[in-house]
Order: structure tokens, then sequence, then C-alpha cells
């Protein structure tokens, strides 16, 4: 049996309804959400477990931070025979209204990645799958939770710095709803292999109301924040399964 290399998990063992997650800390609350839990594979950032949920089986797996890193667990899991995958992560709100403990659904990413435009020209999109919207949208709707939905920005930059300054008020400008630092690289790598996607994303503070976009005030260890990203989990468990 063919082995992952860099998720260490055999091919066979894998399931094709994937839930990724940026922390691998955050396995051990999603495990108690599933049934006959079990551990799939150990390496560096990338954790990953298997289990039940609604019936089905699934896999959550952990990524890490940023592209180049999450880019190579992406691609394992399409390669390794996902069918579907879904992130639930965190962001910061760029727009006015959208501040700590929100939720958004990722339509699309602008592709400020390092990564993507090594895989395909920027001029190529990337987008989630609509009926993985549809789908998040309808168990938020079920749940009771409203949720933004839009344009997020993925960039590799976390704390800017005074040479170059941050370009978030321009993405603010241009309607982009949250900035993180995964999505456009999974929705490229997915789309290329013809694999469904999707994010859901917990918000953790809002960069340009709270100090212009230096970061000198993020601080996501906020109860508010903390309940937005277990409600991300369970929308992205019940669209997964969906």
């Amino acid at each position: 049996m063919a082995m992952l290399p860099i998720l260490k998990i055999d091919e066979g063992s894998l399931p094709n309804l994937i839930l990724v997650v940026g922390d691998p800390d955050r396995l051990t609350s999603i495990a108690s959400l599933l049934k006959g839990t079990k551990e799939l594979g150990k390496n560096r950032e990338y954790h990953s477990i298997t289990g039940f949920y609604n019936d089905k089986q699934i896999a959550v797996v952990s990524h890490g931070v940023g592209s180049a890193g999450a880019g190579a667990c992406f691609e394992e899991l399409c390669r390794g025979g996902a069918k579907r995958i879904i992130r639930a992560g965190s962001a910061g709100g760029l727009q006015e209204n959208v501040s700590a403990g929100d939720l958004v659904i990722a339509h699309a990413a602008v592709r400020e990645d390092g990564l993507s435009s090594k895989i395909v020209p920027v001029s190529y999109p990337a987008t989630a799958t609509p009926d993985l919207i549809i789908k998040l949208r309808s168990a938020a709707n079920s749940a009771g939770v409203d949720c933004h939905e839009g344009l997020v920005l993925t960039s590799d930059m976390f704390y800017p710095h005074e040479i170059l300054g941050s370009d978030l008020p321009l993405w603010q400008r241009a309607s982009v709803t949250a900035v993180e630092m995964e999505v456009a690289t999974l929705f490229v790598i997915c789309r290329l292999h013809g694999v469904e996607t999707a994010a859901v994303l917990a918000i953790d503070g809002n960069p340009l109301n709270q100090d212009g976009g230096s970061m000198d005030t993020y601080n996501p260890n906020q109860d508010s924040v903390r309940n937005a990203v277990t409600t991300s989990i369970t929308l992205a468990l019940e669209a997964l399964t969906g």
C-alpha cells in the first residue's frame, strides 16, 4: 500500500470526505464529535484522524500555517483520493461590519499566496464549489447562525513591515470580506484535481478596525472567537457529510 510521504498516511486508509484545519491541537476537540475515531498519521504539523460523522467516514487533517506547507497537504490529499475537502479555519475581518466572533463562508479567494502562482497562472480563479457553499449556508440556517459570505484574501503576510506597509486597505476597498492564509491555495489545487471544496472561517479580529492593519493588538484568545471556531467546525462537518 502506497504512503502519502508528507502526511504519512496510507492511501488506502484515507476517506474521500476530508475536513482540514490549520491547528493540529483542534483535532482533539473534533475527535469528540466523531464516532470510531482513530489516528491516520502524524508528521510535523500534519496530524490526521478518521472517524464517523452522520454515519459517514471522514478524515480530519491539520495543515499548519501558510500556503506552501498547506499546499503540500492539499496536494497529497487530492492525490490520495479525496473527493470533497472543506477548510474550517480562522481569518481577520476586512469590512467594518466583520468582527471577532463572526463567521464567513468564502465564495472565492484573491490569490496573494506564494504557491498557487507557481502552479497555474494568476488569471485562473480560486473558487469554491457552488454546491458546498449552499450546503454551508443551509447548515448555518439550520443552526440559526448568521454568516457573512463573499471574497477572502489569501496572503502570506501576517505581520506587515513599514517598508512596504499593508495592502489591507486596498482589499477592503475592493469589497473583500476577510483575510487569511490558505484558502486560495486549497481552492486552486482542488479545482485542478476535480475535488469539491469550500471554506468557512471564524473571524478572530479586524486589523483595520483595531490598529490600522499593524496587528499590534491581535488577540485571538477570546470566548467569542473560540465559540465561532467551534461553530465553523460543526458547519463544515454538516456540509461535508450532507
